[in-house]
């Protein structure tokens, strides 16, 4: 069953005039989609997720980093939430045409101030990226041979690669991928690497 993929981040201080450049400099690793490149969407959560949002601001396509600090940048405090919506291209299986086809998917990056719903960064990180259903990453259930080994390996290398790009250029003290679910995530990843080779 698919579950949602999420990466988290730490750094050594995340107080609130890091909070912006901290994110900026993970989003120059990301990988933006081509057909839909830039920042789309950008929010602020104030306190707690139960909270209405402060802020909500669209932004045209192919709009870049820049546009969305600047949109967020008076509301960088310690007990304050920083979302920016981007996408990136994944392989994913047709279900009509049973082609595979590279198409954009949302990935949503969120900034957590340190008194943010009671320090909820300790645990889920000051970063927070969501890279929407693990599915393209595993297509748990599809036999892989052929070109749909070579698909699932290509996400799962955008993956990785993104993540060692952020830890070698952002000076990160950790990270953790995960998911809701109990399940150990790597361990699926690994076996099914394994599958693919």
């Amino acid at each position: 069953m698919a579950d949602h993929l999420r990466l988290s981040f730490w750094f050594p201080g995340f107080a609130p005039d890091e909070m912006l450049p901290r994110l900026a400099e993970v989003l120059r690793c990301f990988p933006f989609s081509e057909s839909r490149p830039g920042i789309h969407y950008a929010s602020v959560q104030p306190l707690s997720w139960g909270e209405p949002s402060v802020l909500e601001e669209g932004f045209d396509p192919g709009d870049g980093i820049d546009a969305a600090i600047t949109a967020l940048a008076e509301y960088a405090q310690p007990d304050f939430a920083l979302t920016v919506e981007a996408w990136w291209d994944l392989w994913v299986l047709d279900p009509d045409s049973h082609e595979w086809v590279l198409q954009p998917e949302k990935v949503t990056f969120t900034a957590q101030g340190p008194e943010f719903d009671d320090g909820a960064f300790a645990e889920s990180g000051h970063i927070l990226i969501n890279f929407g259903l693990d599915f393209p990453f595993l297509h748990e259930g599809l036999e892989l041979n052929g070109e749909d080994s070579l698909r699932v390996k290509a996400n799962v290398a955008a993956l990785i690669e993104f993540t060692h790009r952020v830890e070698q250029r952002c000076h990160t003290t950790g990270r953790v991928l995960w998911t809701d679910s109990e399940e150990n995530l790597a361990q699926k990843l690994i076996a099914r690497l394994q599958q693919v080779q």
